[in-house]
Formats: C-alpha cells, structure tokens, sequence
C-alpha cells in the first residue's frame, strides 16, 4: 500500500454451522483437503501489507485452531478465545490489540482493520486494498452487492405486508474495514442488545461513532458457506481456478518430443496456460519453484526410458522438496511410450506406479499413469494424443484421490 498504514485482520469464527449441518462446524469443514479457514487464512497471507491476523474461536475450538495454525505454516495468526456472538467475539478480538490476552504475542494496534468471516475464502487482495483506501479517507468502509431476490416483510398474520425496491436496496458483504479507533469507540459504547443481537458492524460505526461508510460494489466471488452445498461450490471454484495451468515436461527422447508437441497443441484448446519444457529445466528444487510460483499445480512428464519410473521418481522428489503441493494438491501424470513389441511388458513395469501414488499422496501429489500405444503412423499418433489429452484434461479437471496409482491406456 501507498503510505505507512498498519492494517490487520479479524476473523470471527466461533460460529457452530448450524445451517449447514453435522457436527463440524462449517470453518473447519474439509475443501480439497484443508479446512476451510485455512483456505481464508492463505487468501490474507498472500497480502504483504496485512501485519496481523487474529483469529476468535469458541473455546473448545483453540486447540483445533492452533493444530491447523501449526500443520498448515500460518504465520501471522493470533488467537482469541471468541463470546457467545458474533459481535461480542469481534469485540474480543479488537480488544487482542489494546489488552493483554492469553493466546498469544502482544499486538501493535493498527490504523486500519478489517473484519472478515472466515467461512469466504475468495477475498483477492484487490477487494482489500479497495475497502482499505476507501477506510482511511471515509473512516469506514464495506463490500455490497446487488440483490438477488426481492425482500419482503410479513405482517402479524402472515400475509404480505409491503416490500423493498431491490434496485434501491443492497446486501451487505465482507470484507468491511474501519479506522482502528472507529470501531473500537463503537463497541466501547453499544448495548448489550446490540452485542447480541446486532448483526451490521458498519451499522454500529454509524450510530455510535457518526462514521458513515463508503459502500463499495464487490465481486461476485465474496459469498460465504452456508450450506452443505457451499462447500462442493467453493471446491468446484478452485479446482476451476488451479486448472488453468499445465507445464509439460519432456526428455530429448525423439518419441518424447513427438508425443509432447501433440499433447501441447491438443491441450491448448482445454487448458487456458499450457508450456512444454525440457527435463534439462527441472533439474533443482528452484527450477521447480520458478515453474509452480506462477500458480502451476499440474505436471504431465513424458517419460521414454525402461518405462521404471526412475526418472518419474526423480520430478516427484524434487516437487516434494519444493513443496509443490504445500497450498493445493498438485497433479502429476506419468506419461509412458508403449512400441508395439513391448505393450505387455510396460503395463507390468508400470505396476509399481500404485504404490507410489499412496506414498507422494501424503505430500498432497496427486500421481496418475498414462500409457500411449505409440505408433509412427501419422494418423495413429495424432489420434491417441487427442486421446491422451482428453484423459489428461479430466485428470486435471476432477483431481480424484480415488484414481490415484492407475494406469490408463490409450
């Protein structure tokens, strides 16, 4: 950001799901194999200029919290002990910046906070840095978005009382922000009836501090989790948005070369970001950093040796080193040449592909086989490279756990 201004972060997540369902509070539920708050987490620590996040959790959920903290390597994370609602867990998590609590380091207080729900992980550091600018010149700000349906109000009986004009009405998002001080001030002077049953923090600028706040159109991206049905929406979301990027990794093998120039040009018109690179490129763990840094969390490596998986083996260690699977489950899918005089043999050689699935999927790679009856007839070749990337595509697409160690055969 422009200008010296510390900004933090407030998560309140003491919520229990009721809407949703089960036991497991929405938050911690799993999408692509990370609970869900840390899928938020992530989004705010990709944003240098974010100093702090403080997190409120229910009680019994502190230590939950502080294993996800700890396994999933979130730095900038504090913890509070969060109140019986939402805003008296807000509350409690502004007091983290000018009161001693338990749960962790003492926080330098900010300029700027920005209070967020945990539960909406598709916060882009543009979206931020919108109701940031807009918090420091009008002292408050929140995202909005048009309304969907029409809102109506019922009378005593049931029956239709009036309704609201949806084009003069908006609904309120997250993230909304405030100058520190502005938001403290308001909850310093609030009722206990709006402590608990409150629900607008731009609201309670507004009344107890005469802050107006800027309201700012937000992207279509910003709803929450609400029901069970969020959750395969927010992984359809993702997985959609790290399978736009394949890296296509050859050896100098002419039958590589071949079978590679084929896939790259039949997987353009599935995959947005296609680039085929030479093995010589991915010979250290930078090499493979440099690759993935740029959101690529899918490799397919054609592989024309003994067909024994050695130099499959090698990426994958350095994937690992890299931790190319450290944010998303990464796809690898082990390409194999299979000549006319060798086909049975190779199917057997590929066999011990199934127990290397299960051992690189505990670093998050997903490991696929992928056997191509190589031909030197034109038309035979150009044919299973389409249907080679046809399967390469779903792969990427679906990133099954369940398909993980098979080998396909076109």
């Amino acid at each position: 950001m422009e200008g010296e201004c510390r900004v933090a972060v407030v998560l309140p997540a003491g919520g229990c799901g009721e809407r949703l369902g089960g036991c497991t509070p929405k938050q911690y539920c799993p999408v692509l194999g990370r609970p869900l708050i840390s899928r938020t987490l992530e989004a705010f620590e990709r944003v240098g200029w974010i100093s702090d996040i403080v997190v409120v959790v229910a009680p019994e959920s502190v230590d939950l919290m502080k294993n996800i903290i700890r396994r999933y390597g979130h730095k900038l994370v504090s913890l509070v002990e969060g109140g019986v609602t939402r805003h008296r867990s807000i509350f409690n998590g502004l007091r983290a910046f000018v009161e001693d609590h338990s749960l962790g380091p003492a926080l330098k207080k900010p300029e700027v906070v920005i209070i967020h729900d945990a539960v909406r992980p598709f916060v882009d550091e543009e979206t931020l840095l919108q109701v940031t600018s807009a918090t420091r010149q009008y002292g408050a700000a929140g995202m909005v978005r048009p309304l969907v349906s029409t809102v109506i109000a019922p009378s005593s009986d049931g029956c239709l009382d009036h309704s609201l004009d949806r084009a003069k009405h908006r609904a309120s998002e997250m993230p909304q922000a405030f100058l520190f001080d502005v938001l403290y001030k308001a909850y310093l002077q609030c009722s206990d009836y709006d402590l608990d049953f409150g629900t607008e923090c731009l609201h309670l600028a507004l009344a107890y501090s005469k802050t107006r706040a800027k309201l700012l159109e937000g992207p279509p991206d910003l709803w929450k989790v609400t029901y069970k049905r969020d959750l395969y929406a927010a992984e359809s979301i993702i997985k959609d948005g790290i399978s736009k990027h394949l890296c296509i990794i050859t050896n100098i093998k002419e039958e590589a070369v071949q079978i590679g120039f084929r896939l790259h040009e039949n997987l353009k018109s599935h995959i947005k970001h296609v680039k085929a690179i030479s093995l010589s490129m991915c010979r250290t763990v930078q090499d493979m950093q440099n690759i993935f840094q740029g959101q690529c969390y899918n490799f397919v490596y054609i592989n024309v040796t003994d067909s024994d998986l050695e130099e499959s083996c090698k990426l994958i260690d350095l994937l690992q080193a890299a931790q190319a699977g450290a944010s998303y489950q990464s796809v690898v899918v082990s390409v194999h040449l299979a000549f006319p005089e060798q086909s049975g043999s190779e199917m057997q050689k590929l066999s011990k592909i199934r127990e290397l699935a299960k051992e690189v999927q505990k670093s998050d790679l997903l490991l696929y086989g992928l056997l191509i009856n190589f031909s030197k007839e034109e038309s035979q070749l150009e044919d299973g490279a389409r249907q080679a990337s046809a399967i390469i595509t779903a792969l990427i697409t679906d990133r099954n756990p369940a398909l993980t160690g098979q080998v396909m055969v076109v």
